[in-house]
């Protein structure tokens, strides 16, 4: 299929601007992602209704807290991804292309196919996950239509390197997305994640101007992106550029893929960002990957009543039906929260 959102350029070569890289690619080769090809000067996508992970989720494992909590998502993933992150979670799937000579595997479902599984699942939205959606972004928007025509919300699981041309695409099919914020720092986005740090908060600010909900996930890995000055200004910026309500999830590192090496993070370091994330003003603090005691529940942010108990990933409400604080009448935000 035709990729979109890329231009002719002289001697058959394209630039592609589904992603921040911008890839030039010359006829016969690929870009970063090794699923979009030059074929004679037309950009096609190799992954198109190739699904090589399906599963039926709860939302909070995206993780979405603030949106349907307690729902069931159908979520779906291609191989490939524009990022080269040395701790890749997903390596298998998502590297697969890069590290296996070019290989594309998935099996065949249409878009109606994906969207008649999750309407059957009793799922009430989709998620695009497991790899990097951007890089499967014609699929997705497909489905994303279809899947809004049975009621059904769209969530992107995202290292958020999409173009502004990409999200204007996509806003009104997407409703919320949590996007991966490895760290505040370039310099680690460069050499763990073969990117830069600048478009990332460029998206996140875009998508929230979209009208998308927006959630944030940060990996907190010993010794490469837990510096507490870094990690004040990371939620800072989330507190400042997209609001104090947007929840952050710190979540534990387990060593994966090229970073064997690594520790897995200390309880205390994820329990030191969540009081740094409180302090910087953040309403919605999660601490994730690892069981502790409140990590996962949701807190009025005036009084503190637990107004959402999570164990595991099931999800109790204690909220009025118009989504405030049984206690003090505070309003959680979020969509669609009260359940």
């Amino acid at each position: 299929m035709e990729a979109y959102l890329y231009k002719p350029l002289q001697n058959k070569a394209v630039q592609c601007n589904l992603c921040h890289h911008r890839c030039v690619i010359t006829d016969g080769k690929r870009g970063i992602c090794n699923v979009r090809e030059n074929r004679s000067g037309t950009l096609e996508t190799m992954v198109y209704g190739k699904v090589i992970a399906g599963h039926i989720d709860p939302v909070e494992k995206k993780p979405i807290y603030h949106m349907m909590p307690g729902s069931r998502s159908y979520s779906i993933a291609t191989v490939g991804c524009n990022f080269k992150c040395r701790f890749c979670q997903n390596a298998d799937i998502a590297q697969m292309p890069a590290d296996r000579s070019g290989l594309v595997m998935g099996e065949k479902f249409s878009p109606r196919n994906i969207v008649s599984r999750a309407v059957e699942s009793h799922c009430r939205s989709i998620a695009y996950t497991y790899t990097e959606p951007t890089i499967f972004f014609e699929y997705a928007l497909e489905i994303a239509g279809l899947a809004h025509a049975k009621g059904l919300r769209n969530i992107f699981v995202t290292n958020g390197y999409m173009t502004p041309e990409a999200i204007e695409m996509a806003t009104g099919l997407i409703d919320a997305a949590n996007v991966d914020l490895k760290a505040f720092s370039d310099k680690f986005y460069k050499k763990y994640c073969s990117a830069r740090l600048a478009p990332v908060l460029e998206t996140l600010k875009h998508m929230r101007s979209a009208g998308i909900w927006i959630e944030v996930t940060t990996l907190l890995i010993p010794g490469l992106n837990d510096d507490k000055h870094e990690i004040a200004s990371l939620a800072e910026f989330i507190a400042d550029s997209l609001g104090r309500e947007t929840p952050w999830h710190i979540s534990r590192f387990h060593p994966a893929y090229r970073l064997l090496d690594a520790p897995l993070t200390p309880v205390k370091s994820l329990t030191t960002a969540f009081e740094i994330g409180k302090d910087a003003g953040l309403k919605y603090v999660y601490i994730g990957n690892v069981a502790t005691k409140h990590g996962a529940d949701t807190f009025c942010s005036n009084c503190g009543t637990t107004v959402i108990d999570r164990k595991g990933y099931t999800a109790r409400c204690n909220m009025t039906r118009d989504e405030r604080c049984p206690v003090c009448n505070e309003k959680i935000q979020g969509v669609e929260l009260s359940f």
